[in-house]
């Protein structure tokens, strides 16, 4: 792989989806080689020239959150093997942080977030395409289930906002991009078989020196 630009695998879904439990499961496959996990979600826009007010009011699910452009910025970057600095999301400021994360060039790229389809630049950076398919029953629960547990947050709050911005979101923006991937996963994480046949692909690729090219063919 050396001689290769690195894979870059994206992994896409709802909020509450699953995807982050795809991500980890195929991360923890190849934790020992080389390989490196890069969230859409810590490229929000930069908000300091806003007020905290302001700020309040931003919709995170929208494709116009994201600072697309730094992103697909660092991605170049790691297919060129540089390094690079991740921004930092501080959501109790809901801005940017003044903080960096190095991240350095890995053969293996996971790109994970809810739109990182919806973007075609990004989606030209990719070899394989995911989406994680999960009725929203099951999200609505989860992401109840995370924002008491894990934020703090009320069960009327999540749900005001699940039904104002999360699932109008979801239905305008995030669901219309599972036609650009290649492979759909139902149930996230739970679907262990699914999982197991993208760890075997990308075994396959990485122990055989080739990679997909964006037509889908296979390239030495």
């Amino acid at each position: 792989m050396e001689s290769n630009k690195p894979l870059v695998i994206g992994i896409a879904g709802g909020s509450g989806s699953g995807k982050t439990s795809v991500t980890r499961a195929i991360y923890d496959v190849f934790k020992d080689h080389s390989v490196v996990v890069i969230e859409q979600d810590y490229y929000y826009k930069d908000q300091s020239n806003l007020s905290f007010e302001e700020r309040l009011k931003t919709n995170y699910d929208h494709p116009l959150a994201f600072d697309n452009e730094l992103l697909i910025n660092h991605l170049q970057k790691l297919l060129n093997r540089e390094s690079v600095e991740k921004p930092v999301y501080d959501y109790t400021l809901h801005t940017r942080s003044a903080e960096t994360t190095v991240i350095e060039p890995k053969d293996v790229i996971i790109l994970e977030g809810i739109l990182i389809l919806e973007d075609v630049k990004l989606r030209e950076l990719m070899d394989i395409k995911l989406f994680v398919d999960t009725d929203a029953d099951l999200r609505i629960i989860r992401r109840i289930l995370r924002d008491i547990n894990e934020r703090g947050r009320s069960i009327d709050s999540v749900v005001d906002q699940y039904m104002t911005v999360v699932r109008p979101m979801h239905n305008q923006f995030i669901e219309p991009t599972k036609r650009y991937a290649d492979i759909i996963i139902p149930e996230g994480g739970h679907n262990e078989v699914a999982i197991d046949l993208m760890v075997t692909k990308i075994k396959t690729i990485l122990e055989n020196g080739t990679k997909l090219d964006y037509d889908g063919d296979i390239n030495q």
